[in-house]
């Protein structure tokens, strides 16, 4: 069986502050209708759940301003949806700080232990790329979004799992049978520990940001790496190298080339995933680009001295 990107159901988690949990929550009931409970619950119209929560870790203010958007299981015609409650959020006056992240979880039921070890080698081959695309900061990666454990890779190729209990013990390195929800393994760029506490699969990468737009291709960008990982026979567990040179070119070779983020629909998600890179997003060497040669030729031929290209008399 294959799949895209729009098969997978997926949850997100936004965290802000600068406004109450209540004012948050009047917010996203502005946008899906419906009620809002005393414990800052939004009953929307069609039933399901949106909560907004406290979050400990967003320092930036007072504990009566913290906040974290929880989303219920969402689908991939949710996202304009999705959207216009981010927008509503930052009208109400939402705002975010280094301290805060997204983050966004893609179901793991249709997933058995092969396809998610493929999905743990595909993400740690493109580690070099995306965290510079996404901008992680250093901070973030050495202690929330932590690269993927070359350990656990190292374990993965030793003993190629089929099933979800037998990446429980290589995750873990011994059986987990009911993990507590705050164990060290969860802040990971991505993070398998989520399958057995939530039954996901959680991306940790992105730095928090009330633009609808960046939020879409983010969730777009998991789902497709997902979807990439599910589909595939085998993925490659080297990790590529970094070229600042050509980074643009090789990261977006990747989002149209191995997810298939092309056309119209994946636009502005691109844009977006591609705006810190850099070096040419069309070319590999960006001395290729036509004109580029012949513009450095007569810079070079300028400053040498343009009497050696005067007439002769």
């Amino acid at each position: 069986m294959k799949i895209t990107l729009r098969n997978l159901r997926f949850g997100i988690e936004l965290e802000g502050g600068g406004i109450t949990r209540a004012c948050a929550a009047q917010a996203v009931c502005k946008i899906v209708g419906g009620r809002v409970t005393d414990d800052n619950q939004v009953i929307a119209n069609d039933g399901r759940v949106w909560k907004v929560v406290y979050d400990a870790s967003l320092a930036t203010w007072s504990p009566e301003y913290r906040c974290e958007v929880v989303s219920p299981i969402l689908v991939y015609d949710d996202i304009p949806l999705l959207q216009e409650v981010i927008r509503s959020l930052r009208v109400a006056g939402l705002r975010v700080s280094p301290c805060c992240g997204i983050h966004i979880h893609v179901d793991a039921t249709l997933f058995d232990g092969r396809q998610l070890a493929t999905l743990a080698k595909l993400v740690y081959h493109q580690e070099p790329l995306i965290y510079p695309a996404l901008g992680i900061s250093e901070v973030r990666a050495a202690r929330y979004t932590k690269p993927t454990d070359p350990a656990f890779i190292k374990r993965l190729l030793q003993r190629r799992p089929h099933t979800k209990d037998a990446l429980n013990t290589l995750w873990y390195g011994q059986q987990e049978t009911s993990p507590c929800h705050y164990h060290a393994s969860r802040y990971r760029g991505v993070n398998f520990h989520a399958i057995w506490d939530k039954g996901t699969v959680e991306y940790r990468f992105f730095e928090a940001t009330t633009h609808a737009g960046k939020v879409k291709a983010y969730i777009q960008f998991v789902l497709a790496v997902s979807a990439k990982a599910f589909n595939a026979n085998a993925a490659t567990c080297r990790q590529r190298t970094y070229n600042p040179a050509s980074a643009k070119y090789d990261f977006r070779v990747f989002l149209i080339g191995a997810l298939k983020m092309n056309g119209d629909e994946f636009k502005t998600a691109r844009k977006h995933l591609l705006e810190l890179m850099p070096g040419d997003a069309a070319f590999k060497n960006p001395n290729q680009r036509p004109g580029k040669k012949s513009d450095q030729k007569n810079k070079v031929t300028t400053e040498s001295g343009a009497e050696t290209l005067q007439p002769q008399c």
